[in-house]
């Protein structure tokens, strides 16, 4: 069975498969220079809220939450309420916030709790951040599609 495909396109055609190769760069480019700006801030987050070993990690959990906050707010306005150049949601999206918001440094946070002797506290920090980041992502969603709903005449 064979994927589908563009139309418009041929990829039996040399010409447009080096055209198409061509065109992710810019998007690669927007992506690489968000995810540097997103990781300088993760990593200013550290320098001023550093955790200490063995602890739990409150600055790890609050820059997932408070990333994944702001994915809902911006997919929502994004994709519900205004148009926006196409390199705006790769370059903020999952570059900015991709590394703004760091899988990594959580799943290190976890196995260095374990390795602690502090399984316990790891389950916690695990069961808290997956929570909070669907809370987080999910109420700014639904609190900016209701500040961007259109207001109703209420008859008295």
């Amino acid at each position: 069975m064979t994927e589908p495909v563009d139309p418009d396109v041929d990829l039996t055609d040399t010409r447009q498969r080096r055209e198409l190769r061509r065109s992710h760069y810019g998007v690669l480019a927007v992506i690489a220079a968000g995810g540097a700006i997103g990781t300088g801030a993760r990593y200013g987050a550290g320098l001023m809220w550093p955790t200490a070993g063995g602890s739990f990690p409150w600055t790890t959990l609050g820059v997932n939450a408070s990333g994944c906050l702001v994915i809902g707010i911006f997919l929502v306005v994004l994709t519900e309420a205004r148009t926006a150049p196409a390199w705006v949601r790769p370059f903020f999206a999952t570059g900015v916030l991709g590394g703004y918001t760091t899988f990594s440094t959580y799943c290190v946070d976890i196995e260095r709790l374990v390795s602690g002797g502090q399984a316990g506290l790891a389950l916690s920090y695990l069961a808290a951040t997956v929570a909070a980041a669907l809370v987080a992502v999910t109420a700014g969603a639904r609190i900016t599609r209701r500040l961007l709903a259109p207001k109703t005449t209420r008859r008295a």
